[in-house]
């Protein structure tokens, strides 16, 4: 007798092993043999039963293991008879254990935040002992409010596959035990995953995506619940923090309430540099939770042209605008310089992905224009915008889908214009171009950091800088060459084209271009309709630049053009004479019916509102006086509740201060960053045109290296 192999692997459930299996004939043996099979442990079945072999004619059984037969080894017995004769072979058998399989997941516990993005679970089926079927898992265990994505799995062995786990807003915090339990067949096991749920407290604070916190520019922040008049002193309120960057914050900060960041729901603060770079801090913790230099690969940031205004280098000057709806989880938009390495200077539109950092598709895009005009560096009759004549000083303002730029000069050096573009804020393709000047030269858009303001029916709004105005009018009394230097400008795209629809020129306005005594050194600001003497509904807008007038005009009639001198500008709706006692390079902050207006080298001064009026001198104004280039204010309230008004005083040269005053009389200050002992609130040198940005109970403002922050105090 002979067997092959001689020794077989049994799986319980798993394929049959094949003997085969000969009746060797010697001495010219011819009988049949009959062949039984003996030795076989529980669960294992031999099929046929028995063999009648023809000699030297080998045959074949098949041995297998139920899934009922138990791991082990035996010894099968093969008989062949024949008459009085009988011989064995001998097959070794092994039982090996059944095909199994074990759960494993990854990670092996869980922290999940309430209303933050979800959590991936890797889950794995590892086959044991050959196991080659599928493993269906079910999720449960799942506390309220915790979902699962997708909520059942199907697995092939050694194919890892996820499922997130998220949980809303409203879930409580908890701890709990989620079972991923595996099947398959009669088979079955358990993976057990510990979960930690954090309750997240929603911030009611208003997200600020442009400067002044609005596009009327108000400086108004009415939703501000944490700092009070009785929490803001010396005792209880002072600086906390600082966010240290890689250049001179001459933008405002912005803000975000309630942004998902790296898996957690964020508060998150915007810082740009001159350096070219973007920041993302986490506004609670100071963490740096991204920073993006937008400085191309071989460039560097511009020189200052040999001015003082931007300097030492000019990267991002602008305060750049967030629209939180825009691309995949929102898009902040930004200008910056850079010079290549041929000395070629480039001025580009960038648009990054709030939560990433990363720019978008598409960006950036090469700022480009020109325009029909026998104007400052114009060629066959175009005007062309020069990038290095220019820096994108101004706020960038975000309006019916477009991102509007203004563009100023180095100091007044060089040929240079006015000019207004405007960029799909989706494609970042330029949408509208205007230039104030096209015939002229200078008339540039500064307005000292403040940006375009718009109204609702979405006219924008600015004040532009000394430069060429027509005084020869056509006849519906705008400049014959369109020459608009020195002027409160009243600007209109619903034809699809950026146009000058209205406009208004102090009378003496090519004397004051002459000086340099120009309008466009201030930023305008639209007021909330106000109701005059005699019921009429007013549209007003209030700016003032260095001839130290406040021109409060009617949106719905600027003016135009008047030379005459008797009276003087007669063409607007209220003038305020001398009461500003410097230059004003700052934008005023409206609250509850009160301007607030801080000029260069004066006091903050308060003008209340009555009958859509000015008044014609100051209610109140601070101590304190603020040194050039004078103070650009903003104020917090919750409603008409709590008001206070920030103010600093912002020199290069000199230690920089934070000024809180009670808005109903600037004479009362509720707190200083001078009074604390030493230096505990000190934050160095000041940075030019230095607006603070008031929310969540916090103050941010700009220095030369990064961000101070103050707020209330540990207890």
């Amino acid at each position: 007798m002979s067997s092959t192999p001689a020794a077989i692997t049994l799986v319980p459930g798993g394929a049959g092993q094949k003997i085969s299996v000969n009746a060797v004939p010697t001495n010219s043996f011819a009988g049949m043999v009959t062949v039984t099979i003996a030795g076989l442990p529980p669960g294992v079945t031999v099929q046929p039963a028995t063999l009648t072999l023809t000699p030297g004619t080998s045959q074949t059984v098949t041995v297998t293991a139920a899934t009922t037969a138990t791991a082990g080894s035996a010894t099968l017995t093969l008989s062949g008879t024949s008459a009085a004769l009988t011989h064995t072979a001998t097959v070794a058998a092994t039982i090996s254990a059944p095909p199994d399989y074990t759960l494993t997941l990854s990670p092996t516990s869980l922290t999940i935040v309430a209303g933050a993005v979800g959590a991936p679970v890797s889950v794995t089926a590892n086959a044991v002992n050959s196991f080659t079927g599928t493993v269906n898992v079910a999720i449960t265990g799942l506390p309220t409010g915790v979902t699962a994505n997708p909520a059942t799995l199907t697995l092939a062995p050694g194919t890892a596959q996820s499922t997130t786990l998220t949980a809303s807003l409203s879930a409580a915090a908890t701890t709990s035990t989620v079972a991923f339990t595996g099947t398959s067949g009669s088979t079955t096991h358990i993976a057990s995953l510990p979960l930690t749920v954090q309750a997240t407290q929603i911030t009611a604070a208003p997200d600020v995506t442009t400067y002044h916190y609005n596009i009327a520019r108000d400086g108004l922040n009415s939703q501000e619940t944490i700092l009070t008049p009785a929490n803001v002193n010396s005792t209880q309120f002072g600086k906390i923090g600082f966010d240290t960057v890689d250049g001179k914050v001459d933008a405002e900060p912005l803000y975000l309430a309630n942004l998902t960041v790296a898996g957690l729901l964020r508060n998150v603060l915007y810082v740009a540099t001159e350096h070219g770079s973007l920041y993302a801090f986490d506004a609670d913790t100071n963490t740096q939770l991204w920073k993006t230099s937008v400085i191309p690969s071989g460039e560097v940031t511009s020189d200052d042209h040999g001015c003082s205004q931007i300097t030492t280098e000019i990267g991002i000057t602008s305060t750049p605008v967030i629209d939180r709806k825009q691309g995949v989880n929102g898009t902040i938009f930004t200008v910056a310089m850079s010079k290549d390495t041929n000395g070629i200077y480039h001025q580009r539109l960038h648009a990054l992905d709030i939560v990433t950092g990363v720019e978008i598709t598409g960006s950036p895009t090469e700022i480009t224009g020109s325009t029909p005009g026998i104007g400052d560096n114009s060629h066959n009759g175009s005007v062309v915008f020069d990038p290095s004549q220019y820096a994108e000083r101004a706020a960038l303002l975000l309006l019916n889908g477009n991102i509007y730029t203004g563009w100023t000069s180095h100091c007044d050096a060089g040929l240079y214009t006015g000019w207004i573009m405007a960029y799909s804020e989706t494609t970042l393709k330029q949408t509208q171009l205007l230039n104030l000047t096209p015939n002229g030269h200078m008339g540039s858009v500064w307005m000292s950091g403040n940006g375009l303001a718009a109204d609702s029916s979405g006219n924008i709004y600015l004040l532009d800088a000394n430069g060429t105005f027509d005084t020869t009018l056509d006849t519906n009394g705008f400049p014959a060459n369109g020459d608009y230097g020195n002027a409160m400008l009243k600007l209109t795209a619903t034809t699809g084209k950026l146009a000058v629809a209205d406009y208004f020129e102090s009378y003496n306005t090519v004397s004051q271009s002459s000086q340099d005594l120009d309008l466009g050194s201030g930023g305008a600001l639209l007021l909330p309709d106000l109701k005059d003497a005699n019921g009429v509904v007013r549209h007003l807008i209030v700016g003032a630049g260095k001839d130290k007038n406040i021109y409060l005009a009617d949106r719905d009639n600027l003016g135009k053009f008047n030379p005459s001198s008797a009276p003087m500008d007669s063409n607007i709706y209220q003038k305020i004479t001398g009461q500003l006692a410097g230059l004003n390079y700052t934008t005023p902050s409206y609250f509850n019916n009160v301007l607030y207006y801080g000029a260069d080298g004066d006091a903050l001064k308060a003008f209340p509102l009555t009958n859509a009026k000015m008044a014609t001198t100051p209610s109140s104004l601070s101590v304190a006086r603020f040194a050039h280039p004078g103070t650009t204010p903003a104020i917090s309230a919750n409603g008409l509740q709590n008001g206070i008004v920030w103010a600093v005083e912002s020199s290069i040269s000199n230690l920089a201060v934070l000024h809180a005053y009670d808005p109903t009389n600037l004479a009362h200050e509720f707190y200083n960053s001078s009074q604390a002992a030493g230096t505990r609130d000190g934050f160095g040198n000041g940075n030019k045109f230095i607006t603070p940005l008031v929310v969540n109970g916090k103050v941010y403002i700009g220095t030369q290296t990064g961000v101070a922050i103050f707020g209330l105090l540990p207890h």
